[in-house]
């Protein structure tokens, strides 16, 4: 008999741990979740776009006349000093062919110029001689009227005259060399090619300086060429004054203001301060990568950290450009990755004592990694992230860890 009750002791025993087992096994788990918590904090929104940055002021030097230019002495890099350093030389184009009416022309109106050069030689030796005369006469007067004989009038009337011819004789010297000079023009007209070898010599050689201390930033006419006047030949920069250009989306940019704060990231440096300085009035159309049209708006951004921080940084560089729209500090921020669409609000799941709870909230701002609770959540309390379609209301939770 004793041996029959252990027996059934040990198969109730048995039953019971299998019940147990089955119990456990059937029994609802935990969904194991990432938890964040709601905290007092700052929430920015911003903008983030790709940028490059560019030199302030760019100066292209052009020919100012037709001619040769000889191969460039600048190479991309160096260094150049506001009006010393030269950046390029042109030797004027040697003159043009003329035809023989032309010639007979210039020929006609050079012996003009000629002979009129001589007549104003006779006439400069003219009134040198009526000056030698009035000078005469003024001596003559000055010594009568020293001893009474000549009146003052008389006197009066030769140093007139004296100073009539000499003025006389100060236009005519003037008028010869406005001969001279019209006569040097005819002949340069008269130049023909062959009146200069080959190397322009016999031309004035033209030295184009640096317009400001800086850098080449591309020399667009390496090689000895001919070149027509207006030409590009080198670009030249100072790289140590750097604006940035972020090219936004035009819904963004009309949220931009003059002043707002932004940063210079992925450069190759540290993030870097900068300030708004301006954002364009028009926009330009432009194909993204995926065949959409966009409509973009220049914004443009000057860097406020010391340039020692951004020295390496040059003209047409890339960088990204993070710009503030908007910052609140001291609110309730929780991450928006615990946000679902409940009706035509926004919900979250509370973790109350392993429980899923409901909670109905208000959204602020908002960003990609956070959200301001304007009620519905209080500082400290723990919301889920990620729900998905196992968790509901007081759905039993395990938490996988915190964020």
């Amino acid at each position: 008999m004793e041996h029959g009750l252990r027996k059934r002791l040990v198969t109730g025993l048995l039953v019971l741990a299998v019940l147990a087992f089955a119990i456990w096994f059937l029994r609802p788990q935990p969904v194991l979740v990432d938890i964040g918590k709601v905290r007092t904090g700052t929430l920015e929104i911003t903008v983030t776009e790709e940028a490059r940055t560019r030199a302030r002021n760019v100066y292209t030097i052009s020919a100012p006349v037709a001619g040769r230019v000889v191969r460039s002495p600048r190479v991309v890099g160096d260094h150049v000093t506001k009006y010393e350093t030269t950046l390029a030389i042109l030797q004027p184009t040697m003159p043009a062919f003329i035809d023989e009416r032309s010639r007979s022309e210039l020929g006609a109106t050079l012996t003009a110029a000629e002979a009129a050069i001589r007549l104003t030689e006779h006439e400069i030796r003219r009134l040198e001689a009526e000056r030698d005369l009035a000078e005469s006469e003024l001596a003559r007067a000055q010594a009568l009227a020293q001893r009474g004989v000549l009146s003052a009038e008389k006197l009066d009337e030769a140093k007139r005259a004296a100073d009539v011819s000499e003025h006389a004789l100060a236009a005519a010297e003037a008028e010869l060399e406005v001969q001279r000079n019209r006569h040097a023009a005819i002949e340069a007209q008269l130049a023909q090619p062959g009146d200069f070898d080959q190397g322009g010599n016999g031309l004035r050689e033209l030295r184009l300086t640096a317009p400001t201390s800086g850098e080449v930033l591309r020399v667009l006419q390496e090689s000895e060429a001919v070149v027509a006047a207006g030409t590009p030949l080198i670009e030249v920069a100072d790289t140590s004054d750097l604006e940035i250009r972020a090219d936004l989306l035009s819904i963004d940019a009309v949220r931009v203001e003059p002043g707002a704060p932004a940063r210079i990231l992925g450069w190759g440096g540290p993030p870097l301060d900068a300030r708004v300085a301006r954002v364009d009035p028009a926009g330009f159309e432009k194909t993204s990568a995926l065949g959409i049209e966009e409509f973009r708006v220049p914004v443009i951004l000057d860097l406020t950290s010391p340039q020692q921080e951004w020295q390496h940084l040059k003209h047409n560089f890339r960088v990204v450009a993070e710009i503030t729209l908007e910052r609140r500090e001291d609110i309730l921020l929780f991450p928006s990755a615990a946000l679902f669409r409940r009706g035509d609000g926004w919900a979250v799941f509370a973790a109350e004592q392993g429980r899923a709870r409901v909670r109905s909230v208000e959204v602020g701002l908002r960003n990609e990694s956070f959200s301001e609770a304007v009620f519905g959540l209080a500082d400290g309390e723990s919301v889920i992230l990620y729900p998905d379609e196992r968790i509901s209301e007081a759905s039993r939770i395990g938490e996988r860890g915190e964020r």
